[in-house]
């Protein structure tokens, strides 16, 4: 008998864990997240890897920031990895892991280990990860994955991945190294980067609205209070 967690297993599962509503503009990042990852979770060719945890990791970090409450942040997050059977911690912990070995790294160096061209004596458990996804003919890609990779050459030289072309060109290697579309990662990573401008502007205009809203109920209090302050007698 096929028991195959359904997306209503998952969903039920996150709602058990976070009992607190979600802020609406926030309301569909988290629910795209989860299902993005349970679809993964699923699939027979998924494999966890580190460069996955990371971009999930950033993924949420950078589309959740600004929430409010700041503490259901992590509520969320926890909730999220554990409604897909996942563990928050490790995924926190590898992706901190590789945070670190990109901030250390020539942005060259990295991309020649992440393409596979030279191997660094820095994280044997990394350098397997690169090289079983290499050797993989049905690994599971996916966009957090993309994320994942991008993170790494953001972390390593920021200016960098702000040329397109450059980006364009690093993602070209590394993705003929590891045997992956380098024309569906570049197309996935511009709709990343799409999404965190949209999402940047749509809470700007939120500030704006949270402020203007603020100031009419003050000045609402004010006439109240000047209305409701009886004349001073003359008697």
């Amino acid at each position: 008998m096929n028991n195959v967690r359904t997306l209503s297993d998952t969903k039920r599962a996150f709602h058990t864990l976070h009992t607190r509503p979600i802020n609406t503009i926030y309301r569909r990042v988290v629910e795209e997240l989860m299902v993005e990852m349970h679809l993964l979770q699923v699939n027979v060719d998924f494999r966890y890897n580190p460069i996955y945890a990371l971009g999930v990791v950033t993924s949420f970090d950078r589309f959740m920031q600004g929430y409010q409450p700041e503490l259901d942040k992590e509520s969320i997050f926890n909730a999220l990895l554990r409604a897909v059977e996942a563990d928050p911690q490790i995924y926190k912990q590898d992706a901190q892991r590789l945070q670190n070995l990109a901030t250390s790294l020539p942005t060259q160096d990295l991309i020649a280990w992440l393409s596979q061209q030279n191997q660094l004596d820095r994280d044997v458990d990394f350098q397997a990860s690169l090289q079983a996804i290499a050797n993989d003919a049905n690994f599971k890609y996916s966009r957090l994955f993309a994320i994942g990779l991008f993170s790494l050459l953001e972390l390593s030289e920021k200016e960098m991945v702000k040329d397109e072309k450059k980006r364009t060109e690093a993602i070209k290697t590394i993705a003929a190294g590891l045997h992956l579309s380098d024309d569906k990662l570049n197309k996935d990573l511009e709709l990343y980067l799409s999404n965190l401008d949209k999402m940047t502007q749509a809470l700007v205009v939120m500030a704006d609205l949270l402020s203007a809203d603020r100031k009419k109920r003050e000045q609402r209090t004010q006439q109240s209070g000047t209305t409701a302050t009886p004349p001073t007698s003359n008697e």
